[in-house]
């Protein structure tokens, strides 16, 4: 997805709710500081958000979700998620990072920072996740140190810790000689 089509989601979900600020949680958070990546990284065709404090708001986002009039049209969609949806480090509402301007309508997106999101990602671990990751490892765009600080920080269990640990060292591993 491309940063046009994230503000577009974000307009359209003005219209929809009357609220002026959404919470972005899923790979689409990049965006908040890394607005021209555009490359398979990005290829997620859905924006998971929230409205802050706002459930009822969040779910008129359905309007433009999955497989909506807007979904069919446009190729992407809004996916309603609430605060607890990504296992976060404490403190992550105070790193949120500003997405750059653009075409919102006024609506502002913040964006998890990006070592919150991998943290978030490294927690959930799907294959879609493990290739993320693995990207944000090898493209500089996180720092080994910083994920491990923050894992500390993130309420997941000793097991759970040991995982993400061992994960965290095989995406910044030397690539192996083919």
């Amino acid at each position: 997805m491309k940063k046009q089509q994230l503000d577009h989601i974000l307009r359209a979900a003005g219209d929809i709710t009357g609220r002026k600020q959404f919470v972005i949680v899923g790979s689409q958070a990049l965006h908040g500081k890394h607005p021209d990546l555009a490359d398979e990284i990005m290829m997620s065709a859905e924006v998971d958000l929230f409205a802050p404090k706002e459930p009822d708001a969040t779910e008129l986002l359905n309007e433009i979700g999955v497989d909506s009039p807007f979904h069919v049209t446009h190729g992407f969609y809004a996916d309603p998620v609430d605060e607890k949806t990504a296992i976060l480090p404490k403190g992550w509402k105070g790193r949120l990072v500003n997405l750059p301007a653009g075409d919102t309508g006024g609506v502002r997106g913040l964006c998890l920072e990006p070592h919150d999101l991998a943290i978030a990602k490294y927690a959930a671990w799907r294959d879609k996740d493990k290739v993320f990751t693995r990207e944000l490892a090898r493209r500089g765009l996180v720092d080994r140190a910083k994920l491990l600080a923050l894992l500390d920080a993130t309420p997941v269990t000793a097991e759970h810790k040991t995982r993400i640990r061992a994960a965290i060292a095989g995406d910044f591993a030397p690539p192996r000689p083919s």
